[in-house]
């Protein structure tokens, strides 16, 4: 009797093992890792943005310390089908504020003086700003990867 509850334990952890583990060989459209082409001057995105009739998406991050801004790259920025919509609809900005990068004070500096502008209190923020230079919205991480989180942007911007 005792060695039959140990089997049936070991399968039961078996079991369990098995359901957490991912199926590689399932490979979607949105697995597509891509490389966006982040601008670091807010008022040249501005500019561009009021220029093409785009909105500027400033994200605000700690891109090598920050567990949810990492995850928001990871399953939203990195992916063809976010690229796809920010190529026609936004102009990129990243601002970020690493432990373990090297940045000049000058940087440092500007980074540290637009989330102040902006109010930015946690990362990862994202803030939604139009070609005139004012803040439509601010948001972050949201579950769903790269369509949902274009269908969230879409509700503040409308396009």
């Amino acid at each position: 009797m005792k060695k039959l509850r140990i089997l049936a334990a070991l399968l039961l952890m078996l079991a369990v093992i098995a359901s957490c583990t991912k199926k590689t060989d399932e490979v979607t459209e949105t697995e597509t890792i891509v490389e966006l082409n982040w601008l670091t001057n807010l008022e040249e995105a501005v500019e561009i943005a009021g220029e093409n009739g785009k909105t500027v998406l400033v994200n605000f991050t700690g891109s090598d310390w920050c567990g949810w801004c990492i995850k928001l790259k990871s399953e939203v920025f990195n992916h063809k089908e976010f690229a796809d919509y920010a190529e026609k609809h936004l102009v990129l900005v990243e601002l970020d504020f690493p432990q373990r990068i090297e940045q000049s004070q000058e940087t440092k500096d500007y980074n540290k003086a637009t989330a102040q502008k902006f109010g930015i209190r946690g990362f990862p923020t994202i803030v939604l700003i139009n070609g005139s230079g004012s803040e439509i919205a601010k948001t972050g991480y949201q579950e769903g990867g790269p369509l949902a989180y274009v269908e969230h942007l879409k509700g503040f911007i409308g396009s």
